[in-house]
């Protein structure tokens, strides 16, 4: 007889976490032979009952649990019912060298009492209990800011094969800056990332989709795509952008660089996240009808592209910026600011910017300072050398153009695709293209034109408006100055200070589930 449900059960509280839970049940295809089944926080063990002495048993760890469910069996008959867990193990490849995760079914049927309903609830019990017990082995939450961040810091990778993340972009900003905070982070950024979309832009998940070749997708129908990608487990080379901020801090970003009209609009809706994507939707009306335009200071280094013939190609519009006229900039160094908390940015960056007018120039000088990598006390780099950046506190070397001190509406540096799931940006981009796609907008657009871009980037269209006012540029590496004492700078939709920023692009860094 399997253990009564009605006997005393043995499970102890602890905390209020179930210590053991325990029974006794049969095989599936077999009714003689029985199993004891005990349930503790960390594992499941599995003993064959019977008047061997040697009897077997077999320890799960929950660590490996990706499921259990209950159910009724196919014959109505019948009055059992049946839990069977999932497990993925490292075990030995079969005549190979080496382990790897194997899938494990461990299927039990319960048959208490005659009564079908109270042996399903007891199953029932059962995979909850297993479930339970198997995600409070692994926080996979994120609790509170930079917690992801935390995690990846300082978790053992080895146990993984790939990082999978399903929020919004900003968890995956979070987890990439932990990869590259690790002392180890040559071996870790190695780690393939997959993204499922669980936030309210979900641009990287619908720019994969997109390098997927396949059609147009949203909402429910974005999710079933990768995660139709996440089980087929092909993987890419994706590119990072290593982003420097006034107050040294050194940032990595996958999607986008911000000022203007998409950053405010990206954080002043947050207010409206409680209704998802259309947030957007509604921030970017909102912010239209008060348009504001930000004085500012923009270089970049240009992709030197081979001429290619015009058939069929189409050139952005953009007034002419050339790097021969200094006379435009002085040769005065930005202010590096120390670092403060985040309400004390703004106030801190406007003495900065104002103290420092015309601030980007070309210099001459070959012996420019770069940005070094920080470095270990055993002589180990913690990240990649920006080769292509001068300090923040040198001028753009001659090689940047640079574009006159005016007025921006929004300046944009995305790496993807796509802004947005509804949003398709730059139709060309790859995930590992090698460039930073500049594009801005000057002042003097009207409000139904800007309205209209952004209309025509759903279909990504908006570069055949011919809009005067918006300037498209495949850059290498890019800084911006903001003049105007208030706004907001946001990379991967997350803000961060406000103030002189500078990027530049390292090509194929990490790697991306693709599909």
């Amino acid at each position: 007889m399997e253990k009564d449900a009605s006997e005393p059960d043995p499970s102890r509280q602890r905390n209020g976490v179930v210590g053991v839970l325990y029974g006794e049940f049969t095989e599936m295809l077999n009714d003689r032979v029985r199993y004891s089944v005990s349930l503790t926080e960390s594992a499941l063990t599995v003993q064959k009952i019977s008047s061997s002495p040697g009897r077997t048993k077999v320890v799960f760890n929950l660590t490996d649990c990706v499921g259990c469910r209950a159910y009724r069996g196919p014959d109505s008959a019948d009055v059992g019912a049946y839990f069977t867990a999932y497990f993925y193990p490292f075990k030995r490849r079969w005549m190979s060298a080496g382990v790897a995760r194997q899938r494990v079914e461990q299927c039990f049927r319960v048959a208490l009492v005659q009564d079908p309903l109270a042996n399903l609830q007891e199953a029932e019990r059962w995979a909850r209990a297993i479930r339970d017990a198997s995600v409070l082995q692994a926080p996979r939450r994120d609790e509170h800011q930079n917690h992801a961040r935390e995690l990846v810091r300082k978790a053992d990778l080895s146990q993984w094969d790939a990082l999978v993340i399903m929020s919004g972009d900003g968890l995956l900003f979070e987890v990439i800056n932990g990869l590259m905070e690790r002392e180890d982070w040559q071996e870790a950024i190695q780690t393939p990332l997959g993204i499922l979309p669980g936030g309210s832009g979900n641009a990287l998940a619908a720019s994969v989709h997109h390098y997927s070749q396949s059609p147009p997708a949203w909402n429910e129908e974005l999710l079933l795509s990768c995660g139709f990608m996440l089980c087929k487990g092909l993987v890419g080379s994706m590119d990072l952008v290593s982003i420097h901020l006034a107050s040294r801090q050194r940032l990595f970003s996958f999607l986008s660089l911000a000022w203007g009209f998409v950053a405010d609009v990206d954080i002043e809706s947050e207010k409206y996240r409680h209704v998802g994507a259309i947030r957007f939707l509604m921030g970017t009306l909102v912010r239209l009808a008060s348009l504001r335009v930000y004085q500012g200071r923009l270089a970049y280094l240009p992709v030197m592209e081979a001429p290619k013939p015009s058939k069929g190609s189409i050139k952005a519009s953009h007034p002419p910026s050339t790097p021969q006229h200094p006379s435009l900039c002085s040769s005065l160094p930005c202010r590096l600011i120390p670092n403060t908390s985040p309400n004390q940015n703004s106030r801190h960056n406007h003495n900065s910017t104002n103290s420092n007018h015309n601030t980007i120039t070309n210099s001459s000088n070959n012996a420019i300072t770069t940005n070094r990598p920080e470095t270990q006390s055993d002589g180990k780099t913690r990240a990649p050398e920006d080769s292509r950046l001068p300090g923040l506190d040198q001028p753009v070397p001659e090689s940047w153009t640079v574009v006159k001190e005016e007025g921006f509406v929004l300046v944009l540096a995305i790496y993807q695709s796509h802004l947005a799931e509804d949003l398709w940006t730059v139709p060309s981009a790859m995930a590992d293209d090698g460039v930073i796609h500049l594009f801005y907008v000057t002042a003097g657009i009207s409000r139904p034109a800007l309205l209209r871009l952004f209309l025509a980037m759903e279909k990504g269209s908006h570069l055949e408006c011919g809009c005067p006012h918006l300037v498209y540029e495949k850059v290498k590496a890019l800084r911006l100055e903001p003049i105007s004492p208030q706004g907001m700078i946001t990379v991967d939709g997350e803000m961060v200070e406000y103030g002189p920023v500078q990027a530049q692009i390292h090509p194929r860094l990490a790697r991306l589930i693709c599909g």
